[in-house]
């Protein structure tokens, strides 16, 4: 039978091709009967049972044998005496991934409801005739040159960056995001001390660099709005200077936010998106032209910017935590 023969029976019948074939080999064979008659076949493996199943289950949610950290799939399919496969499709259809890992850290601040009830309330109702700026500082911020330049993105292929850089200095970033509108005022700063710098000198170059910068939102707000300040705990803001700062300047109000309690600072969502957008990927070859890229990107980002929107009240928070209102323990 030729093959255009071959191919009109398989679209008629419905079958595969090869089918066809094993249908004239059996007619040439045995004749009419050959094809009458169906073909005992091996006997297939039966399905795994529902007490197999469920036997996967349970030891994937708990403790695997001996010092081992976690399951894998072959260590569960020699324990239970199945096929890798089989346990894969049962860790698909359960939604059961034993290789994945969330971390999380839960604040151990004493104040952490109050800090929390104050932070919320004025992200979902901030006061009449007021500012609510969420400041911070990204430090330090490296101006990296690679020392080859990557490929571009190609159907199928992704770009590449090689993995060393060269290191052209560092500058600091102070932020401070307007929730009510979504505009950020920026400044860059060329030195920063890291946190938990023994130097003297360093501490007293971090707050005064901070000093500099609420002068500047100082300079940027009309003078008859009050303004509150979401902030986290760093030294720098606690410095005793910032508080005479503070002092002399009474429409401004500073709420913490608690220990490992960032979360709750509205300018971490700026900072990711800049990290991501503009310097990750980025090549600089000095520290100019790195704080050009920022003042470009802050320059874009205020002029098309998007209120922050904070969705969850202080007592969704709390429930989700299994915290009391009243207490943190």
């Amino acid at each position: 039978m030729d093959r255009q023969n071959v191919a009109a029976i398989s679209r008629v019948g419905g079958v595969s091709r090869p089918a066809v074939w094993r249908w004239q080999r059996r007619y040439v064979e045995e004749g009419i009967d050959g094809l009458l008659r169906d073909k005992t076949r091996k006997p297939g493996k039966p399905p795994l049972g529902r007490a197999v199943e469920e036997q996967v289950i349970a030891r994937t949610c708990s403790e695997p044998p001996g010092e081992v950290t976690h399951w894998t799939g072959r260590a569960m399919a020699k324990a239970v005496g199945i096929s890798l496969r089989s346990v894969q499709r049962i860790w698909e259809r359960h939604n059961l991934q034993p290789h994945r890992i969330r971390t999380f850290k839960r604040s151990t601040d004493p104040d952490f409801v109050p800090r929390l009830h104050a932070i919320v309330g004025l992200y979902m109702n901030p006061p009449a005739h007021a500012l609510v700026l969420s400041i911070d500082e990204k430090s330090p911020i490296q101006a990296l040159d690679r020392t080859q330049p990557g490929l571009p993105l190609k159907p199928g292929k992704c770009g590449t960056m090689t993995h060393d850089y060269k290191r052209n200095g560092t500058t600091t970033l102070f932020a401070a995001l307007n929730v009510l509108d979504g505009t950020v005022i920026g400044k860059n700063m060329q030195r920063h001390p890291l946190p938990g710098s023994a130097s003297s000198s360093d501490a007293r170059e971090g707050h005064q660099e901070f000093i500099r910068f609420l002068n500047e939102i100082e300079r940027n707000v009309p003078a008859k709005k009050i303004i509150h300040v979401i902030l986290d705990n760093y030294a720098a803001h606690k410095h005793p200077k910032v508080r005479a700062w503070l002092s002399r300047h009474p429409r401004w109000t500073f709420h913490f936010t608690p220990t490992s309690g960032s979360w709750l600072n509205a300018v971490e969502g700026f900072f990711s998106k800049l990290t991501r957008q503009r310097l990750k990927r980025g090549v600089f070859c000095s520290v100019t032209e790195l704080q050009a890229a920022i003042n470009r990107y802050l320059k874009e980002h205020n002029a098309d910017p998007k209120p922050f929107h904070w969705n969850k009240s202080a007592d969704k928070i709390l429930e989700k935590l299994h915290l009391p209102n009243e207490s943190v323990h």
